[in-house]
């Protein structure tokens, strides 16, 4: 698993941030914290996991999307004493029993746990991607796009937003979402007979009604529009079922 691992020196300064990201920075004292930074639209542009190290808050995020977050960070620090460093810090996970100072992950129970350090052991080969979609995890690029609204992809039920910590970038839409409207897309694991390419869009009837992402196997991840699911789903062709419609 390749992440970066970024510090913000000393709790303090980094509580800058807390008005940028979905979730309260300051929970990091009692474990890891999983949020996100979205665009004034409220749309999903980099998840990550917080924790705190010491004085610190550290940032976990996978490397491909490290550099840009980094950029977009700084844009937002103004003349805040605020220093963001990349550190030597390495990460494992696992599903077993958690080894001593390793943070659960927040977003599901079963998700395990990460264990933060330097030399730490390798991490222990498991099929991460299989496990994740059996669990209803969604992740970048795959499913968390950046046209993605984060309640659609499951951030409430994953512990990625704080409806009480005030104001984010995004904020406003979110909570129209949350108290004015009724969800009505959203992620759901299907089966495909064959492999389908991620960003593959489903067909129902003639009519787009979401597309494909992660897959393993004959199962994967779909996001879809609720109330155009039917049995007659094709992605290239490919039959798709949902695989429990009781969730509709």
């Amino acid at each position: 698993m390749r992440v970066a691992l970024f510090g913000f020196r000393e709790k303090t300064i980094a509580a800058s941030w807390q008005g940028l990201i979905t979730n309260d920075i300051h929970k990091t004292d009692h474990g890891l914290v999983y949020a996100a930074l979205l665009s004034a639209q409220g749309k999903f542009q980099y998840d990550f996991f917080l924790f705190a190290d010491g004085e610190d808050v550290m940032m976990d995020i996978d490397e491909e999307m490290a550099g840009a977050l980094q950029k977009k960070l700084m844009l937002y620090r103004l003349r805040a004493d605020v220093h963001l460093e990349k550190t030597d810090l390495s990460v494992v996970r696992g599903v077993e029993r958690a080894p001593e100072g390793a943070l659960q992950d927040p977003r599901h129970p079963k998700m395990g746990w990460r264990l933060y350090g330097q030399d730490l052991p390798p991490e222990m080969p498991f099929d991460w991607q299989a496990h994740r979609i059996r669990l209803g995890i969604p992740q970048a690029p795959s499913e968390l796009t950046p046209d993605s609204y984060i309640l659609e992809m499951g951030f409430e039920q994953m512990n990625g937003v704080d409806f009480k910590k005030g104001c984010y970038v995004g904020q406003e839409i979110i909570a129209r979402m949350k108290h004015k409207t009724q969800l009505r897309k959203g992620l759901r694991r299907v089966t495909c007979a064959e492999a389908v390419a991620p960003h593959t869009p489903i067909l129902s009837k003639g009519k787009e009604v979401g597309f494909i992402g992660a897959q393993s196997g004959t199962e994967a991840l779909a996001y879809l529009r609720f109330d155009r699911i039917s049995d007659e789903m094709t992605a290239a062709g490919v039959p798709v079922m949902v695989l429990d419609r009781s969730e509709e």
